[in-house]
């Protein structure tokens, strides 16, 4: 029995370890690029997730989300070690991910209805995978369209198709 007791709390101190230093290296990364922002990390529902609230984080988001993706997979590598880990790191500034969702829902929307009415498959823009995740996830309730990646990363691409009565 102390055995799973002790588990339990390598497990807890493992992730307290991954939070400190996910704060660490996202307060470096800031600092590097000359921004005063003020970082926060919280724990919960199998995700470590990193904010970044101040000024100028549109240098940290980088163009199309280039550098904040980089960042997170730089994360995601560093932080949790293990290979495969069960915990996810999303890194968000001024809440960049959830417009960036709401861009991509969109797009997906008008991607499908082009794809319904033409009876054709929609190809989407190259996009990395946590971009292509929000758009399998949002269209995957419609019904009407079924979605699929194809290429190689980095232009790597979704595809929508109507579903074949």
């Amino acid at each position: 029995m102390s055995g799973d007791s002790d588990a339990g709390v390598d497990s807890a101190a493992e992730e307290i370890e991954a939070a400190e230093a996910l704060e660490e290296l996202l307060e470096e990364v800031a600092a590097g690029l000359g921004l005063d922002v003020e970082v926060e990390v919280e724990e919960g529902d199998g995700v470590l997730r990193g904010r970044l609230r101040g000024e100028g984080v549109g240098l940290f988001i980088g163009r199309r989300g280039q550098t904040i993706d980089a960042v997170q997979h730089l994360a995601q590598r560093m932080v949790l070690r293990e290979a495969p880990s069960p915990v996810r790191v999303i890194i968000d500034a001024d809440g960049y991910r959830e417009r960036r969702a709401e861009s991509l829902r969109a797009e997906a929307d008008d991607a499908a209805e082009r794809a319904v009415r033409s009876g054709r498959s929609v190809e989407l823009d190259a996009m990395p995978p946590s971009e292509r995740r929000v758009v399998h996830e949002y269209l995957r309730e419609r019904g009407d369209v079924e979605t699929h990646s194809e290429g190689a990363e980095p232009e790597r691409y979704l595809v929508i198709s109507p579903v074949k009565e």
